[in-house]
């Protein structure tokens, strides 16, 4: 007889009571399939944009809603939506769910526009799923209306990505590749969470035949357990201090409090607070306090200061970075990577230590005597020609105004903060004094765009289902006012948008660019524009009111809700 081959394995599929009854279009069939997988895979929030090739995936996601599987929330600016989503990841994560949430396009340049928001995603490694509906391959380059080849378009910046021709079967396959696309966004196997692609191609019909009733959710699956590693013993000599980037989390101030190293906190680190937490510690690192360090420890993605980039490329002492992931920070190469490390311990004791920078700390210029500080915009900055008018007040003002809201953030209940890139999150930086809490402080700091913040507060505002308030400067909120736009039959947002009006991008008075000529720093680097934010926030359908920085604690002291718009009017002579 002849060998028999052994059977190929056979799929699984879904009964009509599943996805509809099997006569259905398979467009909707599929998309019904695919929703009820991503959700047995803890998907729960999901960014819509309208369009017709994406329809079907738009019908199926109106039934799981309703069914209450999980939340839709409609967008028309697919840019504005990617980061909106990525808002929703940033919650999760926050809230200890490394699920993403989804942003759902249709074809073309609708795919393009979430480039910003998954570059941003992939550099913070925050978990994120793309699902852009695209033509079948057979109207791949044909110069086919809204087509264009979308496998792949965003490069090396996905953790994982897939095409799902038209006609893909739904059944366990489909279970199978949803799996691998959640596994790889959430870092499941490989803790490296970050953006997932899957272009789900459609061919006609696009409309379902009949309504889906989907019932109860499905089971959720449990993901695996992932074995920590256990990290070597690490030593570090007794005049060492905790570096605390981004997402640094609790970790790094429980290492300083422990062995009383002093904490250099960024204000999104998540650690700035306790009694080894410093404020001005980039102003300390210019001293001669900083030819004493003996050794840093790093956690998370430090970006904000160039005293800070000094001393992590350093030579003559040992930079430990201490990493849960494949990705850590060491622009310089001389870090010494850690993962997990079981156990820190300091070789000596020197008491002092700590004392000796808070001591520098209190009787720094930052304080009273020198409001400006040295940041960005002061008068350190400033051309002697004067052509940075009115930059070291304005400066003076936005890190009052940061001091102010640092501490009402600090309060229990307050609302948490979304800090905007450039030179505000700078005037924190340099001016938030550390509380008994480090407030919920978040900061799109994986690649540092101004793009995207108010959609990104938004998004997290509705992932916490709490109030946010977003500050940022007069540019970066018009760069992306339009976040705050919201459908009448969507769900409102508490999320009020502080503008630190300075008329510009003042970040560049304090940089090398300051002594460009006049007409050239203020068209090409401080770019001030022409508008009136009251008609913006009238357009917007959003509250406004307008306050120096003395009026401000009166705003800090009432309650966010709804979508608001407060500028806060700088000295810079505006007119």
């Amino acid at each position: 007889m002849p060998e028999t081959q052994p059977s190929e394995a056979q799929p699984s599929e879904t009964g009509p009571s599943e996805t509809g009854s099997a006569s259905e279009v398979e467009s909707a069939l599929r998309s019904r399939y695919l929703i009820r997988a991503l959700v047995s895979r803890r998907l729960r929030e999901v960014v819509y944009c309208p369009g017709s090739r994406d329809a079907p995936l738009g019908y199926a996601l109106a039934a799981a809603e309703q069914a209450g599987w999980l939340r839709v929330h409609v967008r028309l600016d697919e840019r504005t939506a990617g980061f909106m989503a990525l808002g929703l990841s940033r919650a999760a994560v926050l809230q200890g769910r490394s699920t993403p949430a989804a942003v759902v396009t249709t074809s073309g340049t609708a795919v393009a526009n979430l480039h910003p928001a998954v570059l941003e995603a992939d550099a913070a490694g925050v978990p994120l799923l793309l699902l852009t509906a695209d033509r079948p391959h057979e109207m791949w380059h044909t110069r086919a209306n809204q087509t264009t080849v979308q496998e792949g378009i965003f490069g090396s910046a996905t953790r994982f990505s897939a095409t799902l021709p038209a006609g893909y079967p739904a059944d366990s396959r489909l279970d199978g590749l949803v799996g691998r696309t959640m596994a790889a966004a959430t870092g499941e196997f490989s803790a490296d969470p970050g953006p997932v692609h899957l272009d789900v191609c459609f061919r006609d019909p696009l409309v379902p035949d009949r309504a889906w009733l989907p019932g109860q959710p499905p089971e959720v699956s449990t993901p695996a357990r992932r074995v920590e590693p256990v990290g070597p013993l690490v030593e570090m000599p007794a005049r060492s201090v905790v570096v605390a980037g981004d997402a640094a989390g609790g970790r790094a101030r429980e290492l300083s409090e422990e062995h009383g190293w002093p904490l250099l906190a960024e204000p999104s680190s998540g650690a700035r607070s306790g009694r080894t937490a410093l404020v001005d510690y980039q102003g300390l690192l210019s001293t001669s306090l900083a030819d004493d360090i003996e050794g840093v420890l790093v956690l998370g993605h430090p970006t904000l200061s160039r005293p800070v980039s000094r001393l992590l490329a350093r030579t003559d002492i040992p930079i430990t970075v201490i990493t849960d992931s494949p990705r850590w920070t060491d622009v310089a190469g001389v870090g010494r990577p850690v993962a997990a490390p079981g156990k820190i311990r300091a070789r000596g004791e020197d008491e002092s230590w700590l004392d000796r920078w808070h001591s520098a700390d209190q009787s720094a210029d930052h304080l009273a005597d020198h409001p400006d500080g040295g940041t960005t915009g002061g008068s350190a900055g400033s051309p002697p020609d004067g052509s940075v008018d009115g930059a070291s007040g304005a400066a003076a003002e936005k890190n009052r105004a940061a001091a102010m809201i640092w501490q009402a953030s600090c309060t229990p209940g307050g609302p948490a903060l979304m800090i905007g890139a450039s030179a505000v999150i700078r005037s924190f930086d340099r001016h938030a004094v550390p509380g008994a809490v480090a407030p919920t402080a978040v900061a799109n700091r994986g690649l540092a765009g101004i793009d995207g913040t108010v959609s990104t507060a938004v998004g997290l505002s509705t992932g916490l289902g709490r109030p946010v308030r977003a500050v940022v400067g007069d540019l970066t909120a018009v760069h992306d006012a339009t976040g705050l736009l919201t459908g009448r039959r969507e769900r409102r947002a508490d999320v009020q948008v502080i503008v630190l009006n300075d008329s510009g991008g003042a970040i560049f008075a304090g940089l090398e660019h300051a002594r460009a000529p006049h007409d050239v720093l203020e068209r090409f680097f401080l770019t001030p524009q022409r508008i009136d934010l009251a008609h913006l926030a009238s357009a917007l359908g959003a509250d406004f009111q307008r306050v120096d920085v003395d009026g401000l604690p009166a705003v800090l002291e009432r309650p966010v809700t709804g979508r608001g718009i407060v500028e806060v009017t700088l000295l810079t002579g505006l007119s």
